[in-house]
């Protein structure tokens, strides 16, 4: 696990903090069993890269302004989801485009975690960075469970990564990474220490469904309420609104409906729509650590866990 402390970004790290960074230090640690997560539901254009940072910049600034602690933002918000720009425009990370979110990030005092499209040699992954107040890099993350209409702009991730933070353990996963047939990904979050987990995402409908027949309660809310209530664990979600053009879900749209679910169910659900572009803070109580190592089987089983093993 990843150790970040409150400290600034140009301090040498082997050095004693001073008494005001000590100070600041307690008092997040004090403060921050309850954290204040600003949800930036937001409209991403495909293949519109500076409109979309853009965008995005300025709902950072909306949740500094608005007193979050975390700003939410959605999944591949630079190039938009599966647009076949991926293959061509996406950047390095770090690189241009994170590096304007990590700055946005230090100068709104605030954490960011949001999803980009990564360039690394001659692969393109959908990615996730996870950046501190002061514009410390925190975590990189790419997305294991791709769709299958996703491989051929996306190769597969290789690892998962949680951060300590004032707030607590915090990990980062993408979108479908959440589906009920792959948590075991949430499950090895949850191992690893993580208390609650940021997910940038896309959720994708056929442009013919409304919010009466829409598919997401079961899709999303059971599986993230399955993982929450298993370890007592908080699960974010902020998905990108808008209609999708270009690349092999062309007409389909992005319905909003952001989620933050706990361990009795939803704290959070934003508004769905395609045009539901918004900003939302959301206090909740961050959970106590969990179990750790063989006494979170020993936890498991004390809830009737079916282990596939058995």
């Amino acid at each position: 696990m990843l150790r970040h402390g409150i400290q600034k970004s140009d301090v040498a790290r082997d050095r004693e903090p001073t008494s005001q960074e000590q100070c600041y230090q307690s008092e997040k640690m004090t403060l921050g069993r309850v954290v204040r997560i600003a949800m930036g539901q937001m409209l991403v254009e495909g293949g519109e890269p500076e409109r979309n940072l853009l965008r995005a910049e300025q709902m950072i600034n909306q949740g500094a302004k608005a007193g979050g602690d975390i700003v939410l933002l959605p999944e591949c918000l630079d190039l938009g989801w599966t647009h076949p720009s991926a293959l061509t425009e996406a950047m390095p990370i770090p690189g241009p485009r994170s590096d304007r979110l990590v700055a946005a990030a230090k100068r709104n005092g605030v954490y960011v975690c949001a999803g980009l499209t990564e360039k690394d040699g001659d692969r393109v992954y959908n990615s996730a960075i996870f950046a501190d107040p002061h514009g410390i890099p925190l975590l990189k993350y790419r997305k294991i469970n791709l769709l299958d209409v996703g491989h051929r702009f996306y190769s597969v991730g290789k690892s998962l990564s949680v951060v300590e933070t004032p707030f607590g353990n915090i990990g980062v996963n993408i979108c479908s990474d959440n589906y009920g047939n792959s948590l075991e990904l949430g499950h090895a979050l949850a191992r690893m220490g993580a208390q609650v987990i940021l997910s940038p995402s896309s959720w994708t409908v056929d442009f013919s469904v409304t919010e009466d027949n829409e598919e997401y309660r079961d899709k999303w809310l059971k599986p993230y309420h399955t993982l929450a209530s298993l370890y007592n664990m908080v699960i974010a979600s902020v998905t990108a609104v808008g209609v999708i053009v270009g690349g092999p879900y062309e007409g389909k749209k992005m319905v909003g409906c952001s989620l933050v679910v706990g361990e009795n169910g939803v704290i959070y659900r934003g508004k769905y729509n395609e045009f539901a572009g918004t900003m939302n803070v959301i206090d909740f109580q961050i959970p106590p650590e969990h179990e750790k190592g063989t006494l979170i089987g020993d936890m498991l089983r004390r809830k009737r866990y079916a282990f596939s093993y058995a």
